[in-house]
């Protein structure tokens, strides 16, 4: 009695069994199939067994993939596990599913038989189109974010640089991270009749609080500009606006260099009076092929002390200079992904110093191909502006 009812429970469990099972000659006729297959296709045991072969269950992209890979793979392997197929029901219903197939062998090694099961995944199917939904929908938010920071970050910068006449001048915005504004600006614009303003900056931080401060470092620079009585005067208003912004909560400051440009008695040549308070030294480039830093030693952040020290310098731009002003992305930028080597301000100056004689767009475009060079080392925005004084042409 017990061996009776141990069969009748094996024929039980292959016919009920969670899963589809059916066996099948080499040639893929159905020859064996169980209760849960034929439940889920609609189908009677007499429609399929001797009748049908494996490949009629499947829908037409099946039954391609069938004879193309799933068949020979099997022939040459004897077994192929995990396969993603989609049976077609009685109705015309798809059923997506996974097949695992084996074949048995006779003693001289001919295949006698596939044995097949037959996996629901339905509900798998149903999971992976929820997460391709919820993928895509992330994509769609990140770049509706993307759209909204690139729109946010070029209202904190000039559409187009002023034609300033007997000065050229060039900028560029390098963005480390789509994903965040930068807290970088730079501006040049038109103080007086024969007087220029320009600056260059980075606050403390990313996203929307900096890119408040940066708006109110950008307005509050070209306010002062016009009343001030000089560089230094702008950045102690500047200091002095933060301070009182910022003190109470969240406390943030910013590096900034600003300058005045005005027309020297030489002809075409430029006075450049600048001021800086915690910001990287700014590189002049000679017409000679020279180059060096423009010392302004001492500056102290800006926003940090009620009475801030400003550091201040005066340079004159002769025919064929150039004067670069950057952000310290650049020069704190890894050597290598890898490294915590940081490219520094010596190699920032030799560099300089291969330029030989350059136009403000040329001195941008090879920090442009620096910055390239350095590729995800630039783990910071970097902003660089370069003004430069074209030398007199004579006309024939």
């Amino acid at each position: 009695m017990a061996a009776v009812l141990t069969e009748d429970s094996a024929e039980s469990l292959y016919e009920n069994a969670p899963c589809g099972y059916l066996s099948t000659l080499p040639d893929g006729r159905i020859v064996k199939v169980n209760a849960t297959l034929l439940g889920w296709l609609g189908l009677r045991r007499d429609d399929l067994v001797g009748r049908r072969y494996f490949s009629d269950l499947l829908t037409v992209g099946g039954r391609l993939y069938h004879e193309t890979h799933f068949a020979p793979l099997l022939r040459m392997q004897g077994e192929i596990s995990g396969i993603a197929l989609e049976l077609q029901a009685a109705d015309g219903v798809r059923l997506p599913v996974l097949v695992t197939s084996v074949a048995g062998y006779d003693s001289d090694g001919r295949p006698l038989l596939i044995r097949t099961t037959v996996f629901d995944a339905r509900e798998r199917r149903a999971y992976e189109t929820e997460l391709l939904r919820a993928r895509r929908e992330a994509e769609d938010e990140r770049e509706r974010l993307q759209r909204l920071t690139r729109t946010l970050q070029a209202t904190l910068l000039p559409p187009d640089l002023p034609d300033v006449p007997g000065l050229d001048s060039a900028a560029h915005y390098h963005i480390a991270s789509p994903d965040e504004v930068g807290g970088d600006f730079y501006d040049l614009f038109p103080v007086g009749a024969q007087t220029w303003g320009l600056f260059l900056g980075d606050v403390c931080g990313k996203g929307a609080p900096a890119a408040v401060m940066t708006s109110v470092a950008r307005y509050t620079l070209r306010a002062a500009a016009v009343y001030a009585p000089g560089p230094a005067a702008v950045l102690a208003n500047l200091n002095t606006v933060l301070v009182q912004r910022y003190r109470t909560h969240d406390p943030r400051f910013c590096t900034v260099v600003f300058g005045l440009l005005t027309p020297d008695a030489a002809p075409g040549s430029f006075r450049v009076t600048l001021a800086a308070g915690g910001h990287p030294p700014a590189l002049l480039l000679r017409g000679d092929g020279s180059a060096d830093y423009v010392p302004i030693p001492g500056g102290q952040l800006i926003g940090v002390l009620p009475q801030a020290h400003i550091a201040t310098a005066v340079v004159r731009l002769d025919p064929g200079d150039t004067l670069v002003l950057y952000t310290d992305g650049l020069t704190e930028a890894r050597t290598a992904p890898d490294s915590d080597e940081r490219f520094g301000e010596q190699a920032l100056l030799d560099f300089a110093r291969t330029l030989g004689p350059v136009t403000a767009a040329g001195a941008v475009a090879a920090v442009r191909g620096l910055l390239d060079t350095l590729g995800t080392g630039v783990e910071d925005d970097t902003a660089v502006l370069a003004v430069h004084a074209p030398r007199c042409t004579v006309e024939p």
